[in-house]
């Protein structure tokens, strides 16, 4: 099994410009040289397990007006729209009525990096996070796990 660790969200990210004191933000990463397109093709391909997770939410969530599949976008990484790309760092997500949040997949110095801020609007944002947490924390991990399993590609 990769060795998948919690590691410091990468100084350069620019999910460091979104962070307030409240936020969520957690990262992991993994040995790799993919770059961070690649890596989040594989990270937004679930697993047959996560996809069960995601048609559950789907159901608890839609009575609620959650975004399901993300907004429209021209350019997307599974449901999230890509804010950001570059040979170091892509940024995808948006905002939704709960919450706002933002992934970041980062490949620099043999390392891939998967973090997520979230920002809560209300209590119902929060509740949401902390009853998604267990699941959000395998999901990315083995996310990580499939990235440094695979084939470096560019």
């Amino acid at each position: 099994m990769p060795d998948v660790r919690t590691v410091p969200l990468p100084a350069d990210s620019r999910l460091h410009a979104l962070r307030r004191p409240g936020d969520f933000l957690d990262c992991y990463g993994v040995a790799s040289a993919m770059s961070p397109r690649a890596a989040a093709g594989i990270i937004t391909d679930f697993p047959d397990w996560a996809r069960g997770l995601l048609q559950v939410r789907r159901l608890v969530t839609s009575p609620f007006g959650l975004s399901q599949d993300g907004p429209e976008a021209p350019d997307k990484v599974g449901p999230f729209p890509v804010e950001y790309d570059d040979e170091a760092e892509l940024v995808a997500g948006f905002d939704d009525k709960h919450l706002n949040f933002r992934v970041s997949v980062m490949s620099q110095g043999g390392q891939v990096s998967l973090a997520t801020w979230v920002d809560p609007h209300n209590l119902g944002g929060r509740l949401y996070l902390a009853a998604i947490m267990p699941f959000h924390i395998a999901i990315a991990r083995n996310a990580l796990a499939r990235v440094a399993r695979a084939p470096a590609v560019a």
